[in-house]
């Protein structure tokens, strides 16, 4: 009687296991949904290549304007964008941004003036306020009327979320924002 030997089909069995688990992972990577990065109202290909020119266009658009932007109760009296640096743990534990959003009702304010204290009635501000995991519940917000620089947007669920978006005015100066906070039940 002829001895048989497995070996061979061991190793068939390994390899056939490895297979079909490179074909699931390939599978599930594409089933995946993924949720584009829209800081500052661009891709973050855009962003990471045009970064150095948002800093300058802030610093240029801060001598020429003063602006405050009034989100709720919270007030911040410059464009900030450091935000975009920072994880949302580090928001959560050490921010002063903590808690500016409400679950349910809120409104972001702009008042925008050059620095002889005239108001500046004609800027485009277009912003957006997101959610950190997903673009599902993504806000897009518009202002199409001269001078109403107020809005108002409701939040359905507390969590992180964020804030940023660009002011342009019509001498072409450029202002950008991004800032992280979370949404609470008050």
């Amino acid at each position: 009687m002829k001895k048989r030997n497995f070996w061979p089909l061991l190793f068939i069995a390994i390899f056939g296991f490895t297979f079909s688990m490179i074909v699931w992972t390939i599978v599930s990577a594409v089933n995946t949904p993924v949720h584009e990065d829209k800081s500052f109202l661009s891709t973050y290909h855009n962003v990471d290549g045009d970064f150095n020119d948002i800093v300058a266009s802030n610093e240029k658009f801060s001598d020429k304007y003063n602006i405050k932007i009034k989100i709720n109760e919270k007030v911040f009296d410059k464009l900030l964008i450091n935000d975009v640096f920072l994880s949302q743990r580090v928001i959560d534990d050490k921010s002063t941004h903590k808690d500016i959003f409400n679950k349910g009702s809120n409104s972001v304010k702009f008042e925008l003036s050059d620095k002889n204290g005239l108001v500046v009635n004609n800027a485009k501000i277009n912003f957006k306020v997101t959610r950190t995991t997903n673009s599902y519940s993504d806000i897009d917000i518009n202002n199409n009327e001269n001078g109403n620089y107020s809005f108002n947007f409701d939040l359905a669920k507390e969590g992180n979320w964020n804030i940023t978006g660009t002011i342009d005015t019509n001498d072409g100066e450029k202002g950008y924002f991004y800032i992280k906070s979370n949404a609470t039940s008050k």
